[in-house]
This record gives structure tokens, sequence and C-alpha cells, in this order.
């Protein structure tokens, strides 16, 4: 039997309770803020990153890279499991791939398989889980990266903003675009395909929000298989306990997790965020 270890980065966001329960490893990802460095979810929790971010006149920015916490949980792992598989966020919106790629060049005696996700926070995390139940099973490290795989390509994601000011004090979106938002309510609603962030609709008033939400979720599983889904939100904690209802009641999902818009994420992204990650086996 085997024995491989499942690894990720903290953007995953997975609950902790099945970080614990599956013997995941978290490589905590830094965020730099007023020229202090963060590790996401170790120094600075969620909560408290929300609180600040809607009272800072700064916007945190992420590190470089972060090599140093994927290779000290390598080099801890030497000569107590056959082999490790890492899953990071997308190349596209952090640095936590190539630092894993780095790390594994630094640890030479345990194979060590890195894999992009093409995707971030519960869509990541989703393909985590699956790695980790195929390795808890005993599983080799071929049919670990396989279950991730699997699950990678069925998976959706995308959340709605509830402003536009991150984005523009980012420089992502121009002043005008901001407060043209603003003043009509719209929110935009974002996804993330093959790698990369994708603008999916619009929506006037959040009000409208879950509706469409459940909508696009509904426009992308079928009744066929069982349904994954989490609900994730950036400081909008009753609204997506709200969410999580009304999909438990429309479409009873085998799994419905609650989880949060991390850090890395939610510079650009802004309190008040709501979305969905999602897949049908």
């Amino acid at each position: 039997m085997s024995k491989i270890a499942v690894v990720t980065d903290s953007v995953a966001t997975i609950p902790n309770e099945l970080v614990k329960q599956n013997n995941i490893l978290v490589a905590p990802v830094h965020i730099i803020w007023d020229k202090v460095d963060y590790r996401d979810s170790v120094d600075i929790k969620t909560s408290d990153f929300y609180a600040r971010l809607r009272k800072s006149k700064t916007l945190p920015t992420t590190s470089s890279g972060m090599p140093g916490e994927f290779v000290k949980i390598f080099e801890g792992l030497q000569n107590k499991v056959d082999g490790i598989v890492t899953l990071t966020l997308t190349g596209a919106l952090g640095a936590a791939y190539n630092s894993a790629l780095k790390a594994k060049e630094m640890v030479k005696d345990i194979p060590i398989e890195v894999i992009d996700t093409r995707t971030a926070m519960m869509a990541q995390g989703f393909s985590v889980l699956a790695a980790a139940k195929v390795a808890a099973g005993g599983g080799t490290m071929s049919e670990v990266i396989t279950a991730a795989k699997e699950v990678m390509l069925k998976t959706n994601i995308f959340w709605a903003m509830d402003t536009l000011e991150y984005l523009r004090k980012g420089g992502r979106v121009s002043l005008p675009q901001a407060v043209f938002a603003s003043k009509l309510q719209v929110k935009p609603i974002t996804g993330i395909k093959d790698g990369k962030v994708e603008p999916l609709a619009r929506v006037r008033s959040k009000a409208k929000v879950m509706d469409k939400l459940m909508e696009l979720m509904g426009e992308r599983t079928n009744g066929n298989s069982p349904l994954h889904v989490a609900v994730i939100n950036g400081d909008a904690v009753k609204e997506a306990e709200q969410l999580g209802q009304n999909i438990a009641s429309k479409y009873k999902p085998v799994e419905l997790l609650q989880s949060e818009v991390t850090p890395v994420i939610g510079t650009h992204t802004g309190p008040g965020t709501l979305g969905l990650a999602f897949y049908n086996e």
C-alpha cells in the first residue's frame, strides 16, 4: 500500500476540519501589507483581513514567491511517505505554482508531482480533497494524480463582487468604471476558466445576486450524478448561509460546504463577495 502525501496552498480555503480529517498539508501564501509580511491564515485570519480592508487606505500585495513554505513541508515528509502530490492555485493568479516547482528542485530524494489546478479557492480545494481521499485509501501516486485531474476537469467557480472599488484601488479598473457601477448598483459576476479570470454576467442590485448565481449554477449542473457545492464568501457570512439554504433546498447536493474568499483574491474583489464552486461526479 502506497503512502502519498497531498499538499496545497492556502488559497484552496478548504475548511479546517476537512484539512485535518484528510491529512492535507497547507503552505500559507504570503501577503505584504504596509511593509509587513503576513502568512495567510497563520499571521492574519480572514475575518481580521476583511475588517482591516474595509478601513485601510492601502491594499496588500501578494509575495513574489513562497518556495520556503513548500521546502519546509517537503523536507518534513522525507522518509515518511513514498511521494508527494502538490496542487496549487492557478499560476495566472499567484506565485504558488512556480514556488512549488522551485521547492521540488531543492528537495531531491523524494518523488514530487506539482500540478497547477488552473483554478482557485474551493474549486482548487475540491481537487485537493479528491486526491487526499484516494491517498488515504492507499492509492498510488498515479491514482492520486488521476483523481485530482478528474475533478479539475469538472469543477466550476464564479463569484459576484459587491463593489469595483478594490479593483479600482489596485489599478484594474478605472475610476469612471467604478463610479458608474456604484451609481447603477451593478454587481459583476466573474469566474475562472482555463486558469484565467473572465467576466460572466452583471446584475443590477444586490438582491438579484443570489438568484443569478443559482441560475448560472443550474446551467452548469445536471441531475444525473451527485453534486458537490461550496458557497464562498468574502465577509458576507449571512448571505452565504442563505445561499447555502437555497441550494440545499433546490439542488440537494451530497456535499455542501461553506468557505471563504482568501485574502489573496479578496484584495481585489473586496468585502461582500459571494460565489460558488461546484462539480458533478
